[in-house]
């Protein structure tokens, strides 16, 4: 079972990505919740082409992947489940919300520390906001991420099924919350109970560090609602909001080059510590 699950995951991921950015596209033509100020064909071409080089990179700097090691400790009894005697839909389920907290607290910390900051900037600095967004994160961010993910795995030896959903799952809902798309109100606050919804994650994209530095989830909202990160609605407006970060704000910021070398440039300023050192100033 695990070893063609290991087989598949190639297939179904790609599927499931392709699928679901195809009906991302077409639902944000449908009924876009916000005016695009950015040519459509700068921004894809470069974030799509950052989704290629990651991958490339990611491929070759890793002789296995989550879901590879998942299979692994199977076959040599590491991790927490490999070692427990509990019912597999259980292992499942615990697996999946672990991990994703997992994901939440990592986001935390590129937040938190400078240097992370500098480099998960990058995702920040796009000045609009559609599912390719989802998509835009420095490479050596995406290396780190999956050394973290990793370690996860080996310590917890979930299923190799519920890292196969969980990393299908994670992808879609990155596109999906997003995507600039316009849900009914009254959908959107039955569902944000139970899924990071286009207009919570909208807030931590804003240019306002309070917002930037909240609405941390991906995939579930009940971290930043337990954790005290959670700001419902930004203070402008969805419409009105400004996106992205204030250091780079020119067109040529968002070409593949430029959002290459961005951890290199200026002060590593608007993470979650210079908030909190504003806080202090303001509150003095």
């Amino acid at each position: 079972m695990s070893e063609t699950i290991l087989a598949a995951e190639p297939t179904i991921r790609l599927a499931a990505f392709l699928g679901v950015l195809a009906a991302m596209a077409l639902w944000e033509v449908a009924t876009p919740r916000r005016r695009r100020d950015i040519p459509r064909v700068i921004r894809w071409t470069n974030n799509l082409a950052l989704v290629v080089l990651d991958t490339v990179i990611l491929r070759l700097s890793f002789p296995i992947l989550a879901v590879g090691l998942a299979v692994m400790s199977e076959e040599r009894s590491w991790g927490l489940f490999n070692n427990i005697d509990i019912p597999v839909w259980l292992a499942i389920v615990v697996s999946m919300l672990f991990l994703d907290l997992a994901i939440y607290l990592q986001h935390v910390m590129f937040h938190a520390v400078p240097g992370l900051w500098r480099l998960h900037r990058m995702h920040h600095a796009d000045l609009d906001f559609d599912a390719t967004t989802g998509l835009r994160f420095h490479p050596v961010e995406i290396l780190i991420s999956m050394g973290i993910k990793l370690a996860v795995v080996a310590a917890l030896g979930p299923p190799a099924i519920a890292v196969l959903l969980f990393e299908v799952i994670l992808n879609a809902t990155a596109l999906f919350n997003h995507a600039n798309v316009d849900l009914p109100r009254p959908v959107d606050r039955v569902l944000r109970l139970f899924v990071v919804t286009p207009d919570m994650h909208r807030v931590h994209h804003s240019v306002d560090p309070r917002e930037t530095n909240s609405n941390y989830g991906f995939n579930l909202p009940w971290w930043d609602r337990l954790l005290g990160t959670y700001i419902a609605q930004p203070a402008k407006g969805h419409v009105e909001m400004e996106i992205g970060i204030e250091q780079f704000r020119t067109r040529r910021d968002l070409w593949l080059d430029r959002m290459l070398i961005q951890p290199l440039r200026g002060p590593a300023i608007g993470g979650a510590l210079d908030q909190r050192r504003l806080a202090r100033k303001i509150s003095e």
